[in-house]
């Protein structure tokens, strides 16, 4: 072998021993830990292998964004890049540390518009560009985040800036929650009338859905895969429905967890890779769902005892769940091994089916006081509150949404007001 090909099996072998100890990371990482056991063995690669979180999931996409020739093409509606990965935080050391609570920069609202009835939910697109909101009227409206920001400046001289680009009249009942496709062109819908429909946010006349899953139950939550090929719908019914978005099929667990006949699903979520979903149900449980076999592999009973789960997420690096519930308390529970390792309390919530969100960094717990009709802001390691507004809606506000990208959120009204939250420059 002459000194060229030597070079360059030395180089293959290193690439070989890096992808390998991707693989295994990435899998160990998202609690495939079985898998990523068989992998580390064939392949006699360290199971505890550094490597940084979604390390393997931003190459790829960036590879695929290459082979594309996204990086250098892009036009108004195209999905951009994943975002750089912040330093996740470490909520499993202990949370005694009173008096070193961060500060949560101060905000200032702007009444954005009115929906004919309750603002009942928000959903930004992953890129932060559009935030849409649906109500009770039926309809969703769709806003462009940049003109939002410029009804946030003086008066220009072109007159009034009007942030809302589309509004959606298709469903006949409710709506109760909404989404973006990763790749940002389409919107998703589901509501009471089960149906979840799919509007092209890139035909600037469309005013209508232009696919439609009829499913069995009301739709309460709706999520796409990562991938976007597939979606959750948290329905009635106990069992997450999944569906292709190609072929609509509908699949079910065939693992079924003991639930109530109050089994109802609040709300569905994926986590950042698609690995695991996590369900809050109306029987006061959160689940967490294999990806793939959609097995459910962790039932935490009596999360919020028997009051309600109304709302469940996971951190971006997927080692965590955030839930809160009708009982007034939000909590952080550990995905591995289903340990409550926060609680943050001292904000009223019994009544409405409210989500608690972190902001951008998730350094700060976002959450309503039905009681006060206020803002709550908690430091999500320490569990103190740091910050309260009044809502400045007319009764508190029955949703919070949270940029994925910058300090700023949404809040949706049962007085039908939509408002943007911005931090003051």
């Amino acid at each position: 072998m002459d000194s060229s090909s030597s070079e360059q099996a030395v180089q293959d072998g290193k690439l070989y021993r890096n992808l390998n100890s991707l693989i295994v990371a990435h899998l160990r990482d998202n609690n495939l830990t079985q898998a990523a056991s068989v992998v580390a063995s064939a392949t006699m690669t360290p199971l505890n292998v550094e490597a940084p979180p979604n390390r393997l999931l931003d190459l790829v996409a960036k590879g695929l964004a290459a082979e594309k020739g996204d990086i250098t093409r892009g036009t108004h509606f195209s999905a951009s890049l994943p975002l750089p990965h912040t330093a996740a935080i470490d909520f499993s050391t202990a949370s005694d540390m009173k008096g070193s609570s961060k500060s949560f920069p101060k905000l200032e609202t702007r009444h954005l518009s009115e929906h004919k009835n309750i603002a009942r939910c928000a959903r930004f697109s992953a890129d932060g560009r559009f935030v849409a909101t649906g109500s009770a009227d039926t309809s969703i409206k769709l806003f462009e985040v940049s003109k939002i920001k410029q009804m946030l400046l003086p008066e220009a001289k072109d007159g009034p800036v009007r942030p809302v680009i589309r509004t959606y009249y298709d469903h006949i009942q409710p709506i109760n929650d909404l989404d973006f496709h990763p790749q940002g062109t389409i919107l998703i819908s589901g509501a009471k009338d089960q149906t979840i429909k799919f509007f092209d946010i890139s035909k600037t006349n469309a005013k209508r859905a232009y696919r439609v899953i009829q499913d069995t139950h009301n739709v309460r939550s709706v999520s796409f895969h990562p991938s976007g090929d597939f979606l959750l719908a948290g329905t009635d019914h106990a069992i997450p429905h999944l569906y292709d978005i190609n072929t609509f099929q509908c699949y079910l667990s065939s693992n079924v967890p003991e639930t109530s006949p109050n089994g109802a699903i609040n709300q569905v979520r994926y986590s950042s890779t698609g690995a695991m979903y996590v369900t809050a149900s109306k029987d006061g449980a959160v689940r967490l769902w294999d990806g793939i076999t959609a097995n459910c592999v962790r039932s935490i009973t009596a999360a919020h005892g028997t009051a309600e789960a109304t709302s469940a997420i996971f951190t971006k690096d997927q080692r965590f769940v955030l839930s809160c519930g009708k009982d007034s308390t939000i909590k952080l529970w550990e995905v591995g091994s289903g340990r409550l390792v926060r609680q943050y309390l001292g904000a009223m919530h019994t009544q409405l089916r409210c989500q608690a969100i972190f902001n951008q960094t998730e350094e700060f717990i976002i959450f309503i006081d039905e009681l006060s009709n206020e803002i709550i802001i908690w430091d999500a390691m320490t569990t103190e509150k740091v910050a309260k507004w009044p809502s400045n809606h007319v009764g508190a506000p029955r949703w919070l949404e949270h940029s994925p990208i910058e300090s700023a959120f949404i809040s949706c009204g049962t007085d039908r007001s939509v408002r943007f939250w911005k931090e003051t420059v």
